[in-house]
């Protein structure tokens, strides 16, 4: 967590998120749309600073849960549709703006800090149950999201609703969301096996 010159990672990042959400805040595209968007966020920032006093993650985790952070709040300044991005667009060939996916696949890498709060506090044995529960609980998580963007989208002003949603026109959207976000869970407890399982 900290090494011998003090240096104390989850600190840092917090202080880049303030200055990141601060800068963002100002005249986003939708003020209702920066909102919802940043409001899930908020809360993990939140729980994950009033908890550091209890319980500390390892930095190889802050720094995987910093990802979807500072993503997602880039997001809901522009919305994910609207992020600048073309230059990967075009890069592959895509016909659509893949920021959200890439925000998706993110989500994934909280997978990680599951597995490794799994077996510090001793709730499994079993390698094969920590991986699954961190695969299960990101899928459960993305299954969650994508109803409350479906309610915000159905109740929202039908301009703020569509871009929240971000579909950009693919009946698929959802699936396709949920999917990143298991692909990230899983990518995430390979590397949390490489890392603590290898030997």
């Amino acid at each position: 967590m900290e090494n011998e010159r003090g240096f104390r990672l989850p600190q840092v990042l917090l202080i880049l998120y303030i200055v990141e959400f601060t800068v963002l805040a100002i005249h986003p595209f939708s003020r209702e749309v920066w909102i919802a968007e940043n409001i899930p966020i908020v809360l993990i920032v939140f729980t994950l600073a009033v908890t550091y006093r209890f319980y500390r993650f390892s930095n190889t985790a802050y720094g995987l849960m910093a990802v979807l952070i500072f993503l997602h709040t880039i997001g809901g300044h522009y919305t994910f549709e609207l992020v600048p991005f073309q230059w990967v667009t075009d890069l592959f060939g895509f016909t659509r703006n893949n920021f959200d996916r890439i925000a998706h696949f993110s989500v994934g890498f909280y997978a990680f800090a599951a597995c490794e709060l799994v077996e510090r506090k001793g709730w499994s044995q079993s390698r094969i149950l920590t991986a699954l529960f961190g695969v299960f609980m990101i899928f459960t998580v993305a299954a969650v999201y994508e109803i409350i963007e479906w309610i915000f989208a159905a109740t929202a002003d039908p301009k703020a609703g569509i871009a929240f949603l971000g579909s950009q026109g693919d009946i698929w959207d959802a699936q396709k969301d949920m999917l990143s976000d298991g692909l990230g869970a899983i990518s995430a407890v390979i590397f949390y096996g490489i890392l603590r399982w290898r030997k």
